[in-house]
């Protein structure tokens, strides 16, 4: 354990304490910074703090931390796609098929497994031994933009942007049926399946709010090729979403039991744009990840057939 000890002057007076603690270690997030609150880990002048309080001068502030642990996990060298690097965050495509981090079942050949052979022990640790540097994720067969962060400051304000929802992220599908309108906002609850576990479905009792805007790109006989914007992120989210209103994707194996009539695996689902403030500069930055080879084979292949 690592002990960390501060004594607050005056122009931190009056400010709440998890403000006031995140604001001297930028590593440390104020939600985890609240968790220690509450776990009666974090004090002032040697007594638990309580989350209101503001701090005075020469109060005393005292926590500990547990040393980082070394991942147990293998680097693997695996070929990445790497559409954007710098020394704070590295944006990557990721390929269908590749699950983000190990799991039960999945302990190689993850996206995390190849960042541990591409970036070495440069990869934030916020999220633990089996997820360094992932801050969100895709699932396995979606493809395209995975943001991971090197640093814990990098990390701590990437996850600020994904939880106060200012992340542009855009993704390309191709959903069963004909959509007629050509914007559409799906705005659902959405929670875990009531009998299906490892499913999501929409919840109006105990699903969080998740909010999806599309727009028509293109529209065949049978098929509508779209772009997702996510006002939230919750699992599964637009494919649960497309799915009760009468148009899951294409290939979704898992929110529609319709027969797909060509050889694919999983959803058309494409993370396609990725937009973030930088973490040091804190200028706006956009990422676009070209559509997969599969993916731009279908369009073609739906379009001669319109």
């Amino acid at each position: 354990m690592e002990e960390f000890r501060f004594q607050i002057t005056e122009n931190m007076e009056d400010e709440r304490i998890d403000k006031c603690v995140s604001m001297l270690i930028d590593s440390l997030s104020r939600s985890f910074i609240q968790k220690m609150i509450k776990d009666n880990k974090l004090f002032v002048n040697n007594i638990p703090v309580k989350g209101s309080y503001r701090v005075k001068v020469d109060d005393e502030v005292c926590f500990m931390l547990p040393k980082a642990v070394e991942p147990d996990i293998q680097p693997e060298n695996i070929p990445l796609d790497i559409l954007y690097e710098d020394r704070e965050v590295i944006v990557v495509n990721k390929p269908k098929g590749m699950v983000v981090h190990p799991a039960a079942g999945h302990y190689s050949g993850t996206l995390v497994n190849a960042l541990m052979y591409h970036c070495g022990k440069e990869l934030s640790g916020i999220n633990g031994v089996m997820r360094p540097g992932i801050v969100h994720r895709i699932d396995r067969d979606t493809t395209g933009s995975v943001i991971v962060c090197k640093s814990d400051m990098a990390h701590n304000k990437i996850a600020a942007q994904l939880k106060e929802h200012s992340i542009n992220r855009r993704y390309h599908a191709i959903c069963y049926g004909v959509l007629k309108e050509g914007d559409g906002v799906i705005d659902k609850p959405i929670g875990r399946h009531p009998t299906e576990r490892k499913k999501m479905a929409v919840n109006e009792r105990n699903g969080k709010h998740a909010v999806t805007h599309y727009h028509v790109l293109e529209r065949f006989d049978k098929y509508t090729y779209i772009e997702c914007v996510l006002e939230t992120g919750r699992t599964h989210q637009i494919r649960v979403h497309l799915a009760s209103v009468g148009h899951p994707l294409l290939g979704d194996e898992v929110y529609s039991n319709r027969k797909c009539p060509f050889s694919l695996t999983g959803q058309t689902l494409h993370a396609k744009v990725l937009g973030f403030l930088h973490p040091s500069t804190g200028e706006y930055t956009e990422i676009d990840a070209p559509l997969p080879e599969y993916f731009e084979q279908l369009l073609k292949r739906l379009r001669a057939n319109a």
